[in-house]
Order: C-alpha cells, then sequence, then structure tokens
C-alpha cells in the first residue's frame, strides 16, 4: 500500500485533501458538497462524540433531539440572525413528486405546494426557542441546559471534506437562564469545555478568546471562541460558545415568573462543535507518512502484526498473543490484531502508519524464540526491542507519553508561530513570509478591520482572554488601543 502522499511543504491543500481520502476517513458523494464519512473517520468522530458528550453532561447538561425542518416564518423574528444565514440555507418548497405527462421523467407536483417554506436546519435557536416557550414559565423551570447531536445544512459554494461541506454533524447546546451573569457564566464556561477537550484529548493547543463585532454568531450579543493554529500557519476556529443576551426570549416570547411574581424574559446561550475538528486533529499532527493521532482519540491505539512462513508459525504466534490482546483490552485500551493472509506485513506497516495508529507491535518466529516483541510508535517512527513480560507496561507507558509529546510539539508550533507587530508594514510582512498568529495593535472599529481584511485577507480570529491590557498604537491607524488582537488568515 504505497502512500504516495503529496508532501506538506509542497501542497499543504492537496497533502489534507489526499490523505482523507487514502486513510479511509471520508470522500465525496453523488451530492455536491457533501461528504461520505467512512467507518474509519466516523470512529474518531465517535470517540470525539463520547468524551465530549460525558463532559457536557458533566456540567449538568442533557440531550434531547429537534425537527430537521424550521417554518421559514421562525427564522424571520431574529432580524440578525436571519440576516446571517440567509444565503445558506436550503429551502424546502413542496412535499411531493410526480411523472412529468410528456414522459421526460419526474417533476415536482405544482398541486403539492407547502402552504409555509421549510428551511432544513443550518443551526437550531429558532425552533428550540418556540419549543422553550412551552417548557418554562417559573424560575423553578431554570436553568434550561440541552444539547443536541445533529446534521445541519448551510449551502456552502467552496467545499472541502471535513472543513467546510454544505452538511455536517455537530452538537449545539442551548440554555436558557434567570439572570444576564448566569448565562454569561454558562457561554464562558462551554468556552473552557471545548478548550479542555481540545488540549486533553486532541492535544492540539488553542488559544481562547472573544470575537469582533462582526466576527460574531448572527443574533449573538458575544461570541467566546477556541482557536487553533494549523502547521500550514493558518488559523482554524474549532469551536465557539455564544451568549445570546435576551435577543431569543424576546422574539419568540420566552418569559419566566421570577421569585416575587414578575415577568421576565429568560438570558440564553449557545454553543457548538462539528466534524471540523476531525479536520483540525489531521492538520495539527499528521505528517508526509499519514495520519498522527492522539491516542485518546485513536479508533484503534495497538496494531499488533505478525510475521510468518506458514500456517503454523502464524497458529504459534497467535497463541501468545491471545492473552496480550486480553489483558490490554480489559485496561481499555483498543486493539486489533492483524492476521489477514491477504496482505504482507509490509504493507500492513505502511497501512496502519497512514492512519495513524498510535502504537505498533510486530512479532515473528525469532521474537517467539527470545520473547521479545518490536514496538514501534507513529509519532517519532521509532522503534525498539521490548521483553514479552515488559510489553504491557511499555505500551501504558508509550500511550501516555504520545499523547504528550503531540500536543507539546504543536504547542511549540504555536509559540514559534506567533509574532508580535507594531507597523502594517511588518504585519503584511510577516503575513506574506510567515504566517500564524500576528498580534497586533487595532483601534476597535469595524472600518479598520475591514480595510486589513480586504487588503492582506487577514482576519482578527479573536481577542485573546487572560492576557493583559498593554496600551499602543493601532497599527493602521496609529490611534490608541489597550490590548493586542490576533490575526491570522483562516480556513
Amino acid at each position: 500500500m504505497g502512500k504516495n502522499l503529496t508532501k506538506r511543504s509542497e501542497d499543504y491543500s492537496k497533502w489534507y485533501n489526499e490523505l482523507v481520502v487514502k486513510a479511509d476517513l471520508a470522500e465525496n458523494s453523488g451530492v455536491r458538497g457533501c461528504m461520505v464519512i467512512k467507518p474509519y473517520g466516523f470512529a474518531i468522530w465517535e470517540k470525539m462524540q463520547a468524551a465530549l458528550d460525558k463532559m457536557f453532561k458533566e456540567t449538568g447538561h442533557e440531550n434531547a433531539y429537534f425537527p430537521l425542518f424550521i417554518p421559514k416564518s421562525y427564522l424571520s423574528k431574529e432580524a440578525s440572525h436571519v440576516e446571517g444565514f440567509a444565503k445558506e440555507c436550503a429551502v424546502v418548497t413542496h412535499y411531493r413528486l410526480k411523472n412529468a405527462e410528456d414522459g421526460s421523467g419526474i417533476i415536482v407536483d405544482p398541486d403539492a405546494k407547502l402552504e409555509e417554506e421549510l428551511i432544513v436546519r443550518p443551526t437550531s435557536e429558532t425552533i428550540i426557542w418556540d419549543t422553550y416557550r412551552r417548557w418554562i414559565q417559573s424560575y423553578r423551570d431554570l436553568p434550561l441546559l440541552i444539547n443536541q447531536w445533529a446534521n445541519v445544512v448551510r449551502w456552502e459554494m467552496r467545499t472541502r471534506l471535513f472543513l467546510r461541506t454544505a452538511e455536517f454533524l455537530w452538537q449545539e447546546g442551548h440554555t436558557a437562564h434567570a439572570t444576564e451573569a448566569e448565562a454569561i457564566e454558562e457561554a464562558e464556561k462551554m468556552m473552557r469545555v471545548y478548550a479542555e477537550f481540545a488540549e486533553e484529548h486532541m492535544a492540539m493547543p488553542v488559544i481562547q478568546g472573544v470575537k469582533t463585532e462582526s466576527e460574531r454568531f448572527a443574533g449573538a450579543i458575544e461570541t467566546y471562541c477556541i482557536e487553533a493554529l494549523m502547521q500550514d500557519g493558518k488559523a482554524l476556529q474549532a469551536g465557539t460558545s455564544h451568549f445570546l443576551g435576551q435577543n431569543f426570549a424576546k422574539a419568540f416570547d420566552v418569559k419566566f415568573a421570577n421569585k416575587e411574581g414578575k415577568q421576565e424574559h429568560v438570558w440564553a446561550t449557545s454553543w457548538g462543535v462539528s466534524t471540523r475538528l476531525v479536520g483540525a486533529l489531521i492538520m495539527s499532527h499528521s505528517d508526509d507518512n499519514g495520519l498522527v493521532l492522539p491516542p485518546k482519540l485513536a479508533p484503534i491505539q495497538v496494531v499488533i502484526v505478525p510475521i510468518y512462513k506458514g500456517m503454523e508459525q502464524l497458529d504459534a504466534i497467535s497463541e501468545k498473543v491471545a492473552p496480550l490482546v486480553k489483558e490490554l483490552r480489559a485496561k481499555g485500551i483498543s486493539v486489533k490484531f492483524d492476521n489477514r493472509d491477504t496482505h504482507k506485513p509490509g504493507f500492513k506497516f505502511n497501512e496502519y502508519e497512514l492512519k495513524g495508529v498510535p502504537v505498533r507491535l510486530a512479532i515473528g518466529k525469532r521474537d517467539l524464540e527470545n520473547g521479545t516483541y518490536e514496538v514501534a510508535r507513529r509519532d517519532t517512527l521509532t522503534k525498539e526491542i521490548v521483553p514479552m513480560d515488559d510489553v504491557v507496561a511499555k505500551i501504558e507507558f508509550l500511550l501516555e507519553d504520545i499523547q504528550k509529546n503531540i500536543y507539546q510539539k504543536a504547542h511549540s508550533f504555536r509559540e514559534d508561530n506567533i509574532t508580535e507587530v507594531d507597523t502594517y508594514e511588518e504585519f503584511k510582512k510577516v503575513l506574506e513570509e510567515k504566517g500564524g498568529f500576528i498580534s497586533a495593535h487595532w483601534d476597535g472599529t469595524n472600518e479598520t478591520e475591514e480595510k486589513i481584511k480586504e487588503e492582506t485577507k487577514a482576519t482578527i480570529r479573536c481577542i485573546p482572554l487572560g492576557t493583559e491590557n498593554k496600551e499602543g498604537k493601532c497599527m493602521v491607524t496609529g490611534k490608541l488601543s489597550s490590548k493586542r488582537v490576533l490575526f491570522a488568515k483562516a480556513y
């Protein structure tokens, strides 16, 4: 199984597209802009889902499910929300097909027009807030902390597997609170949950921050985000959490009786991450040999490849390997013993390297005689001979060490690619020659932000949280600025 991947340094975009397909993660479908997620790619998403779902439930959230279709009138109730999504909406206008009378094929039955057109959900705030009106009457019903795992449709023109597709999978949390402070606390908490997931599970360092007004979610008062840096020096928005104020509560008339019996509108948040995280995972760690997966999210953490001549040797190896497989599985380690006789060991080594399996064991006749395994780690591509008695402890150590090592590598790369600049000329030079995050002063106006975007294609990724205010001058206008923001070209 030759990899024949384009090198990252030659064409990063081509390398990414080839890797997604060759590693069996996903492929383009018969529907323009939509992807088929293959079992190996879906297994990564399932691991992400499981980890996130646990984190959501530990913070008090419950799962529910809401309709795929949204009445068109709902979307128009919150003005900035509809404006933000209008260009991406898919609309259902009819509900039946029929054969054309001239025999030319199937046509939409003009008599089967919907009384009210339906939007295929681009996000679910409107249908959920219409539902919450029925669920919330009193302060005793609050907070309402709901999440749903779903698919959404945003009619994207330029698509790329996992990163931007017309239909994608995601989770969306929608919460209702009695006070503004509680809602803000929730939005910030979920940003931190996403950051913890990205760093602890994906081994991907992220910067937590808030979006500028022009980059906020449609209908939000504040958008919190986590931003990651990919190996080509471009930024990727990896998750967002929105403080929605009372905008949706007012649009859908969601009120509650407070402790004094007075009617008040509730306060809202929404937050989500999507299958785009699989793309982030690929681009954060992988190399010219294929995927490099963090052990916590690898569908197969350990693969064992037998090297043998004839069935007798394979039987002897299988007998030796069986208790090891059982012991690893008992420890919660996913392991595959690849005893296929249709492929040679070299092919298998190549395949599992391409698929990013963190630890590979090989065992042949000589290993049986010597009581050893050859143990290889995917992140550094190094190998060593390990006694059979020590191999379980070695695997446990490697899975932890690989997780730490790939995080450190990604973190060092990011730190090396954050550049502080003070002038617009310097900014343009760094953007062209180095890329990465550029830390610069900005005067806080939409006009300056738009000018930079038009002239350089760089956007303000976030106003980082937790950084101290340092007075400076906007690199473009020279006006006073209290804080540096992070710019980058982005996906």
